[in-house]
């Protein structure tokens, strides 16, 4: 700037020079019309860098043909890199948000962003399947118009951030959602959603095993406990000691059996995976069939359909052991004068093992909680029959450790039908 006014000063003293010589010359009017002449060329000169920069600044861009004379080039100069700088900024800053908006759109949770009003600022991919939301038309939206759940309302309404909601969804019947509302930016708030449907039912299995493993093991203990009471307080004679020892030997194998169970179903789920040995189905059918001849003791007709042409790859002792469970379930749930069916094929998808009864049969809805563990349909049944309520969970843990899968299907009346279904590389044929 101090350049530009050096030679603003010069141009109007060379300007003033050049007037005085023309009014000694010619006259005064004529040198003052000179002087003027020379301060407009330096004003249309000013003028036209002010323009371009007016124009510029109404629509500004990087143009590096934005250029002036003088000073004013360095003006220009400035405003360019300014404006470069700047652009460069914006873009490092629209990248980030970008990535940053990506990584909330892949998160498993579900994101809400409201204002002030409770309206809908933001929401991501998860949150749209969950809640129900649409980005499209929902933001600007108030979120308790679109959730109209009473207890989520309730729960935005009171603002207690100090615990989440635990919200069994009306959208989607069985689904459990855990919202949290979490303050940010000046009385802002995010709504976090949480599917946690499997961790629900995870704690109400646990539930259920605590009450079940205390009700299998309080009854026994209890009438043990009723008969050495009994035992030391009540003289009885030979018979009835022998009758209440027989009770209470029966009571405590009923425990030893739960117990057996529940080690065997825990080393199960702690061992290694199992060695692929070959395994002889031929052998194994036929221990199967002479193991439920005998649980049958006459009762029920056994028959045998299998291919001896295949055998499985698996440990043997722990699939002898689930298939046979298989069997002997079939057995105590058929009544005398039925058949038990005891299939053994491959086909193009692997190998079937199926144990096919003529049975009660099982109702629908209590086929998916089977393997659970003590899990019972009639418990009253199960006792007389002997089970423990843990024999269909150790097969699922077993076949599930041979990538097996059980399929139950049933019809009450008429019979059941539980299939192991090995995969294609553990069938070998010859």
């Amino acid at each position: 700037m101090r350049q530009e006014l050096i030679r603003t000063l010069l141009l109007t003293t060379l300007a003033g020079c050049v007037a005085l010589l023309a009014a000694l010359v010619f006259s005064a009017t004529v040198g003052w019309l000179v002087f003027c002449a020379g301060l407009m060329l330096q004003m249309l000169a000013h003028f036209r860098n002010f323009a371009l920069l007016d124009r510029w600044s109404r629509a500004p861009e990087v143009d590096i043909a934005l250029e002036g004379r003088g000073a004013w080039d360095g003006v220009f100069g400035r405003l360019y890199r300014h404006e470069k700088d700047l652009r460069a900024l914006v873009e490092r800053r629209n990248r980030r948000i970008d990535m940053l908006l990506a990584a909330i759109q892949a998160l498993n949770d579900g994101v809400v962003l409201l204002d002030r009003n409770d309206q809908i600022v933001f929401c991501n991919a998860t949150s749209e399947a969950l809640l129900g939301l649409r980005a499209r038309t929902d933001i600007g939206q108030s979120v308790a118009n679109i959730v109209r759940q009473p207890e989520f309302v309730a729960y935005l309404t009171a603002r207690d951030l100090s615990r989440p909601l635990i919200l069994r969804s009306e959208r989607n019947p069985g689904q459990v959602l855990s919202i949290q509302l979490i303050s940010y930016a000046d009385q802002r708030t995010l709504v976090q959603i949480k599917d946690v449907t499997q961790t629900d039912r995870l704690d109400r299995m646990r539930r259920d095993f605590v009450a079940n493993v205390s009700h299998e093991l309080r009854t026994p203990l209890t009438v043990l406990s009723g008969f050495l009471e009994t035992l030391r307080e009540i003289e009885l004679t030979p018979d009835e000691r022998q009758h209440y020892l027989a009770l209470m030997s029966e009571q405590s194998g009923r425990m030893l059996s739960v117990v057996q169970d529940l080690l065997t179903l825990s080393s199960i789920e702690a061992a290694p995976p199992p060695e692929d040995g070959l395994i002889d189905m031929a052998r194994i059918l036929d221990k199967l069939r002479r193991d439920a001849e005998s649980l049958s003791a006459g009762r029920h007709r056994i028959v045998v359909d299998a291919d001896d042409a295949c055998d499985l790859l698996g440990g043997e002792h722990e699939l002898v052991s689930a298939l046979s469970n298989l069997v002997s379930n079939a057995i105590r749930y058929t009544p005398a004068g039925g058949t038990v069916t005891i299939r053994w094929h491959a086909n193009a998808q692997g190998g079937v093992f199926a144990v096919e009864d003529t049975g009660i049969g099982i109702e629908a809805q209590h086929i998916p909680r089977l393997t659970e563990r003590f899990y019972r349909v009639d418990r009253g049944r199960s006792r007389e029959a002997g089970g423990t309520g843990l024999g269909l969970a150790i097969v699922k843990h077993s076949l599930n450790r041979h990538q097996a899968l059980l399929d139950i299907s049933s019809t009450p009346g008429v019979g059941s039908c539980f299939a192991a279904r090995f995969p294609g590389a553990r069938v070998v044929t010859h």
